[in-house]
């Protein structure tokens, strides 16, 4: 069996290429998923930087702590709290006390993630002056880097400053230092500090005091900025490669799945003629398990080989992006290619096990009978398990739908789901070709000339070869419609919500994170003819079934003003009732009723007990909760809602508005400006995430939809042969070959269609019970572009061989070998 296993691989070398090609790609793809997501586990030891030669950094408490039955749950506070005065006062005693300050900063010809420090802290990093001097006047600056030179000025959005001094940048910051005085104007907060004192000394001094840290050595990068940020990215990069991973492995498995049993299936014949000269059914599957072991072993070493090569580049790609932190690289890890390799073996060896069961259990006659004509293209477990699948995959979101339809509004719900559906159609696709493809050729075949009639017939009677190529387009078009789809829907329905929410006419918003000073909101307010409505961006954090710590973000505004600017999604309660003494929340909370007390932390970490005044619906889930500015301390206001008097004139409270803010650098739009400005898009990282997963599993598809049409139009050359005989010249063979495959490419992507539409049809019905009202949108541009891009490379895959092998005469393809 072994030796004519060999020679099978030898004589249909280009059916075992194609399934080489789609099964060394596949376990590629696997090897190089995995090797990101095993480097992608602990981040590096961090140093600290701006902190590096600072003796000693006391901190403000930035951490809320909340003790439960299993164990400390904790979240960081929104707004953590300054290092208490009787504090700053202790440790003056001990030595040199310096606060920080940290403040974005806007400047004309400026990188735009500027931040403003004072002057005394730059010692800590520490930046040495490079031209220049120190800042002694309130408008001059020391700036990192070459974006400005000393003795040029730069209009700020705290004024015009001179730029006095320069300082080489250090990575990981644009800094533009002040005096500490300037600075301490521009944020009055400060957070920590540091001191220059023994560690030791400060620490005994600050026993028993609550709400401070003391850090030191290398803890004192917990003080930088964003100290969380390499786990963060890794988190974030956890979930963007393991989607990717998740659905390029799927479809890597289903492609190679279907390639390998498309090409035990083209053997039909064979098979019929090796079982007519006494194989028996044992020595048939043996053969055929040895062929896929061998060809197996082959592409999962080679794919293994390519996914080393492909990782790194994957990896540079992501970083060039800002996808991935700078020091990000490939580790040496191991398990990655075991579990490609032996994944890519066994999803050869499935692939052709229950064909080669199948082939070995047909008797002779019947075996040549099904070779010319697919009688039972389709087992019953094959129907029995693709209708089961089809059963879950529409039940799953109905029930989602009765019982918690925020659930599929959920990343790894409308990513995972379409796989489930594409799975049950490809298992079914023997049954839906048929009806698909005279569907598809009704036209054409009425058209005058045989070619319409002859691409019908051969569509539907050859369904295993038309379910074949059909469902690499399937995937390719499924997941395009429903992952992007998806993202399209959520996308339109925030900014829905958001439109529908806002009834202001202008909108005002702060430069930086500061926020807007007193004096700036007071010009506001008299501006003639409008009504404003100042809020601040905070938190409130609740502790659900005793156990879960949740975090939902708030904002704090005055409820008069909120409810002339504001049209809130209210299902009880009323705005008006929002007071110092209650919140609004919404559904999505344990406890929703209008009149009930429930426990809540702050943004700054205080406990408060709040009545809800009135409850939201949940929405896309960033409905938030509101506040009053009592429950939001230290909070700034980074957002003013403006709303027109009655004959008040747009353009003079535009200018009157403009002209408030321009000392501090507010930025005055329209309310359906700001709308489009703030149009709720998924973040960066899943959009990439999206990209990564739908261009690489575009790119495999594609690959493996060429090489399932190679080898199916290699195995038509008899077919070809008798067409020629019959008097057909080459190009009209070739036309009826090129619109054959793009007639079956049309099938396809029409059962991607279908999947894409149910599967958005589970969202839009999730938001309809979410009251969130947003037309029903198909993604029909994604749709047409992936099917178009199958049609080519399917067209051009069957042209090509089919050209090939039509320059030799007619009688000579007749007498070809299949």
């Amino acid at each position: 069996m072994l030796s004519t296993a060999l020679r099978t691989l030898r004589t249909r070398w280009v059916t075992f290429v194609g399934s080489f090609v789609a099964l060394c790609l596949g376990v590629a793809l696997i090897a190089v998923m995995g090797l990101v997501l095993a480097s992608s586990r602990d981040a590096p030891g961090r140093v600290p930087e701006r902190f590096a030669a600072a003796p000693v950094v006391v901190k403000g408490q930035d951490t809320l702590e909340v003790p439960t039955p299993i164990g400390v749950r904790s979240q960081k506070l929104a707004r953590p709290r300054a290092v208490p005065d009787d504090t700053v006062a202790k440790l003056r005693g001990l030595g040199t006390v310096v606060e920080d300050r940290s403040f974005a900063v806007r400047a004309e010809g400026g990188p735009a993630d500027l931040v403003g420090h004072p002057w005394s802290t730059a010692a800590f990093a520490p930046y040495e002056l490079g031209t220049g001097r120190a800042p002694e006047a309130a408008d001059e600056v020391v700036v990192s880097g070459d974006w400005a030179r000393a003795g040029t000025r730069v209009r700020t959005g705290g004024g015009t400053v001179r730029v006095v001094g320069t300082v080489a940048g250090l990575g990981f910051e644009d800094a533009v230092f002040y005096t500490d005085a300037r600075a301490a104007e521009l944020s009055p907060r400060s957070l920590q500090l540091v001191v220059d004192a023994d560690a030791a000394t400060v620490r005994e001094a600050l026993r028993g005091s609550e709400g401070v840290q003391v850090l030191t050595g290398d803890a004192r990068r917990y003080a930088d900025a964003d100290p969380d940020r390499d786990g963060e990215a890794l988190t974030a990069m956890n979930a963007m490669f393991g989607t990717a991973g998740g659905v390029t492995g799927f479809v890597s498995v289903f492609v190679v799945a279907s390639t390998f049993a498309f090409a035990v299936a083209q053997r039909r014949r064979e098979f019929g003629l090796l079982r007519t000269a006494g194989a028996t059914p044992g020595q048939l599957r043996r053969m055929v398990l040895l062929e896929a072991l061998v060809l197996g072993v082959l592409a999962s070493a080679a794919g293994c080989v390519l996914g080393s090569h492909g990782a790194p580049r994957l990896v540079e790609w992501a970083v060039d992006e800002g996808l991935a932190p700078r020091w990000f690289t490939v580790g040496d890890h191991v398990w990655p290619y075991h579990l490609a390799f032996w994944t890519g073996l066994s999803v050869a060896l499935c692939g052709v096990l229950a064909a080669s069961w199948r082939a070995g259990r047909t008797g002779p006659a019947e075996a040549l009978r099904e070779a010319s004509v697919d009688t039972r293209p389709m087992t019953r477990g094959r129907r029995l398990f693709g209708t089961a699948l089809l059963i879950a995959a529409v039940v799953m979101p109905v029930l989602d739908l009765v019982t918690d339809p925020g659930n599929l509004l959920q990343r790894k719900t409308y990513v995972s789901r379409p796989m489930l559906l594409i799975t049950a159609v490809a298992l079914l696709a023997p049954v839906l070709v048929r009806p698909s493809a005279r569907l598809v050729a009704w036209l054409p075949a009425r058209l005058p000339g045989a070619c319409g009639m002859l691409v019908r017939e051969n569509a539907a009677t050859a369904i295993r070869r038309t379910a074949a190529v059909a469902a690499p387009v399937l995937v390719t078009v499924a997941l395009a419609g429903s992952l992007l789809g998806a993202d399209a829907v959520l996308d339109e329905a925030r900014a829905t919500e958001v439109r529908e929410r806002t009834t202001a006419d202008f909108v005002v918003t702060a430069a930086g994170g500061a926020g807007f000073d007193g004096a700036t909101l007071r010009r506001l307010r008299a501006v003639s003819g409008t009504e404003v409505s100042a809020s601040s961006s905070s938190a409130v954090y609740v502790l659900e079934d005793g156990v879960a710590l949740v975090r939902s973000d708030a904002r704090a505004v005055e409820p008069g003003p909120l409810a002339a600017t504001t049209r809130l999604p209210l299902a009880a309660g009323r705005v008006n009732g929002l007071d110092d003494d209650s919140i609004i929340v919404n559904e999505e909370w344990e406890k929703h009723t209008v009149g009930e007390r429930v426990d809540v932390w702050l943004g700054d970490g205080t406990r408060r007990s709040l009545r809800i005044a009135a409850v939201m619906t949940v929405g896309t889930g960033d409905n938030g909760v509101y506040v009053t500015p009592r429950n939001a301390p230290a909070a700034p206001v980074d957002r003013v809602d403006v709303r027109l008097e009655d004959g008040a004139d747009p353009a003079a409270a535009a200018a009157g508005l403009r002209r408030a803010v321009r000392a501090s650098g507010g930025e005055v739009l329209t309310g359906d400006a700001w709308v489009r400005a703030a149009y709720p898009e998924t973040d960066r990282t899943t959009r990439a995430g999206f990209f990564l997963v739908l261009g690489i599993a575009l790119l495999y598809t594609g690959i493996s939809l060429a090489g399932t049409m190679v080898m199916a139009t290699s195995d038509r050359v008899r077919e070809l042969a008798v067409l020629r005989l019959a008097g057909a010249t080459r190009w009209q063979v070739l036309r009826l070959v090129g619109a054959e495959a793009l007639m079956v490419v049309v099938v396809g992507g029409l059962l991607g269609t279908l999947v894409a539409v149910l599967d958005l049809a589970g969202m839009w019905g999730a938001l309809g019970l979410l009251s969130v009202r947003t037309s029903p949108a198909i993604p029909w541009a994604t749709l047409a572009a992936a099917t178009g891009a199958c049609a080519v490379l399917a067209v051009i895959s069957a042209i090509v061989p089919a050209g090939l092998a039509l320059r030799r005469g007619a009688v000579e393809l007749a007498g070809v070998r299949e």
